[in-house]
């Protein structure tokens, strides 16, 4: 019976502290809320990163944008420089050059000049270095030596044309200029190098209407690592070493990204590439990093606010449903303790009912605990009421034979957080020993490991089987008998009644045939012929009969010899081969041993002819001290001994293995089946010796 439970005054505060009434409780929060912030969330995080993709693509855009104009400086200025150096080698072709004719080509040089503005002057060096012509000076007067000598000797060593960098001051000039050498080659030899002056203003020019962005830093670097031209600053800083991080880019690579920093200090993020035909040169294009990345980092101001904006809800949404929980979870806890009650109690009368006895193995304290009727079932020491005792004290209880097997399943249950059942026999009783059943179920408790479970009193179920067993047992035994009377009768009386038929029927026809030579007597010694065959096939008939009943050649000559027999006979009849081997002693068996171990090998070798389709068959008996084992072994089609095809009801072959499973049983002895399809049927049978198969059921 379940008690009301008792509600104090402060536990329900009303306005007096009395309960409400029924039906009235704390308002409800309104649902709109909870939802609304539940929506929200989604939207403030779906918001910030959508502002974050795009200000990446914006980034990635903007990377995209300084790698294609990059390429097309790139493009420009090494076109622009490959027709200078082709001008260049026109020019270094004049027949002027052949005398040479110095007047005359320093005419051809200054009209050339004139039509190229990027050429600052042109000079003429003899292989040595001195110049010999420089339209800056008139012709004849003292002009010394070239000044980029690093390039000359490229092209007196190569007789190529060379661009070189940003050079020295010239002695002539007195400005820094962009050196273009080609080689003035007669008959195979060098004889002089003609050199084209190029400003830098003209590189910076093709860099500047490159289409930068605004903020942009581009610059053209030579392979010393100094500019050449640059789109922001004044011409002073042609010809000065570029930034660190730029000349390193140039030493390490011929394009690509790197991060560094500009000669004003400013951070930037440079896409640079390599102009082929230059002497090396590269082009750097910077954006500052304030630009590349601001809208990034302002976007993840926007997502790391969303995230606070989101938690932020999260903690009220959670809030809000943990007080309406709570609420919810206090109105039922006063049903669900009812209904706990009251499941105990129905849970307690359907124990008692059963008359099961319940037990709870506690690992973490070594100890076993148990309710009365537990107590009382397995005869333990105790007091009324619960009672605790240690495993050893449950082992000692159990039957010597069976306390591996209870320890067993006890720790493979624990071990595999499953279930286990066992049933297992005590000793503490006076007189036989009692059967029991005990199941139990791993579980997590408080402490540590635990196993619970009952246990059942089956000594009535063991008993029930016993006498099924010694019933069935019997029941074999008299039906051997049976068979075993009709055969000897058919043996000994019709039999011999069918030899004095056949022998007199054998005297008759002699007698016919000494008689006389006429016709009627040959008709009727046919006659007599066909009888005395029809009296062979009836005794043929009588002795198969005899020997399925039962095989008198089991009685005379023993198992080995009268399972070699069965063969013989078997396969002169259906034409498959069989072969007997016998391992062992051959002394005789018990009858009923010997009996079921024959009835087995009949039965295997109707399936075989029923089913497998084999060509050979194999069988052994292997007679060992304490069992007898028998293999029978065929190379036929197989079968799946799992497949629902070989189970299912009517199912010819499974009824012959069950058939031979039953007749085992009976005796102790076990079957087991190995087969699959296209490989062939294995029959594994053991049979104890001197072993009573009910002894342990009836005890």
């Amino acid at each position: 019976m379940v008690r009301p439970r008792q509600i104090s005054a402060g536990r329900r505060p009303g306005g007096d502290g009395s309960s409400p009434p029924d039906g009235v409780g704390p308002a409800r929060p309104s649902p709109l809320l909870p939802l609304l912030m539940a929506a929200s969330i989604p939207v403030l995080l779906f918001g910030g990163w959508t502002a974050y993709r795009t200000a990446d693509e914006h980034r990635s855009a903007a990377l995209r944008t300084a790698r294609d104009t990059v390429a097309q400086v790139a493009e420009r200025v090494t076109a622009e420089m490959n027709d200078q150096v082709r001008v260049a080698e026109t020019l270094a072709a004049s027949t002027a050059l052949d005398g040479p004719d110095l007047p005359s080509f320093y005419r051809t040089a200054e009209r050339v000049a004139a039509a190229h503005p990027l050429w600052h002057t042109v000079e003429l060096d003899d292989p040595a270095g001195e110049q010999v012509l420089n339209l800056l000076r008139p012709l004849g007067g003292p002009l010394g030596p070239t000044a980029d000598r690093d390039t000359f000797d490229e092209v007196r060593r190569g007789q190529a044309p060379a661009v070189g960098g940003i050079g020295p001051v010239g002695p002539v000039s007195g400005r820094r200029l962009v050196a273009l050498r080609v080689p003035v080659l007669r008959d195979g030899e060098l004889r002089d190098v003609l050199t084209i002056a190029l400003k830098p203003d003209a590189v910076g020019d093709i860099l500047r209407k490159a289409g930068i962005p605004d903020g942009w830093i581009g610059a053209v670097v030579d392979r010393s690592g100094n500019l050449i031209a640059r789109s922001r600053g004044d011409a002073d800083t042609v010809g000065l070493p570029a930034s660190a991080s730029v000349r390193r880019a140039v030493a390490t690579g011929s394009g690509g990204f790197y991060k560094g920093t500009t000669r004003e200090g400013v951070s930037v993020e440079t896409v640079y590439a390599t102009l082929p035909g230059t002497g090396s040169w590269s082009v750097h294009l910077g954006i500052p990093r304030h630009a590349l990345d601001g809208p990034v980092r302002h976007a993840l101001y926007a997502v790391a606010a969303a995230v606070a904006v989101s938690l932020a809800l999260a903690v009220a949404l959670v809030v809000t449903l943990a007080r309406d929980l709570a609420r919810r979870r206090r109105q039922d806890s006063s049903r669900a303790a009812a209904a706990l009650e009251a499941s105990e109690e129905r849970a307690a009368l359907a124990v008692a009912a059963a008359d099961l006895g319940t037990w709870r193995w506690d690992v973490a304290r070594d100890g076993v605990s148990g309710s009365e009727r537990c107590r009382k079932l397995l005869d333990l020491p105790g007091t009324e009421g619960q009672a605790t005792w240690s495993p050893g004290a449950i082992l000692g209880a159990v039957h010597p034979d069976d306390r591996d097997a209870l320890r067993r399943a006890a720790w493979g249950c624990l071990a595999a957080r499953g279930s286990f059942e066992v049933d297992f026999r005590t000793v503490s009783a006076p007189g036989a020993p009692r059967w029991f059943h005990a199941r139990g179920r791993a579980a997590a408790g408080s402490d540590g490991d635990e196993v619970h479970g009952i246990v059942a009193d089956i000594g009535a179920q063991k008993r029930a089987e016993a006498e099924r067993s010694d019933l069935l047992r019997r029941l074999a035994a008299a039906q051997e008998d049976v068979q075993r009377r009709i055969a000897h009768d058919l043996h000994d009386q019709v039999g011999q009644h069918v030899t004095g038929l056949s022998l007199g029927l054998k005297g008759l026809e002699r007698a016919l045939d000494g008689s006389s030579g006429d016709a009627p007597g040959q008709g009727l010694v046919a006659r007599v012929r066909w009888l005395q065959e029809l009296t062979g096939t009836i005794g043929r008939d009588l002795h198969r009969v005899a020997s399925d009943l039962r095989p008198t050649a089991l009685d005379d000559l023993g198992l080995p010899r009268a399972l070699a027999a069965l063969a013989t006979d078997w396969s002169a009849r259906y034409g498959v081969a069989a072969d007997v081997q016998v391992i062992g002693s051959e002394e005789r068996l018990p009858d009923e041993v010997a009996t079921a171990t024959y009835r087995v090998v009949q039965e295997a070798l109707t399936n075989v002819l029923k089913h497998a389709r084999a060509t050979t068959v194999s069988v052994v008996l292997d007679r060992r001290p304490r069992d007898v084992r028998l293999v029978i072994e065929d190379d036929g089609v197989g079968f799946d001994p799992d497949s629902p095809a070989a189970t299912v009801p009517g199912a010819r072959r499974r009824l012959g293995l069950l058939g031979m499973r039953e007749r085992l049983n009976q005796i102790g002895g076990t079957l087991t089946v190995e087969s699959s399809p296209g490989a062939g049927t294995t029959l594994f049978v053991a049979i104890p010796l001197g072993v009573d198969p009910t002894a342990k059921d009836a005890a």
